[in-house]
């Protein structure tokens, strides 16, 4: 006999590797169109004032001016609320779906952008591929 009760983490790692699916859809369209629309975010990214965090949002390398900090603090605003409500979607926490995005990111930087490695150190792009955590999908 079957137990009627709802195990809710049998189903996690399938919800988020079809939320991954889905966020990297999302990812490869919309940070590309982002930064054409926002010459001010592309701009702050390439000179290293703003990076992929672990935890899917921007974050500072080093102190951020005022108008860095409004303008990262928008796009994680943002960023918030597509996690939830991915997550909602896909059966997982916010945290969850949020961690794996930032999985996805640092994997997109580009050489020359910055990224927080798994031991939140931030480190420079280079040729290779970024450090991530061990847990990255």
């Amino acid at each position: 006999m079957m137990n009627a009760r709802f195990d809710r983490t049998s189903h996690r790692p399938l919800a988020l590797a079809a939320g991954s699916l889905a966020l990297a859809f999302l990812m490869a369209t919309a940070p590309a169109s982002a930064q054409q629309r926002d010459p001010a975010y592309a701009a702050a990214r390439a000179a290293g004032q703003v990076g992929e965090k672990t935890d899917g949002y921007l974050g500072f390398p080093s102190a951020p001016s005022a108008d860095v900090r409004h303008m990262a603090d928008d796009i994680n605003i943002k960023r918030k609320a597509v996690y939830a409500e991915k997550a909602q979607a896909n059966s997982a926490t916010v945290e969850e779906y949020a961690f794996t995005a930032g999985c996805l990111a640092i994997s997109r930087t580009v050489p020359g952008e910055r990224y927080q490695a798994p031991d939140g150190s931030w480190q420079t792009r280079t040729a290779a591929a970024p450090l991530r955590d061990n847990r990255c999908p």
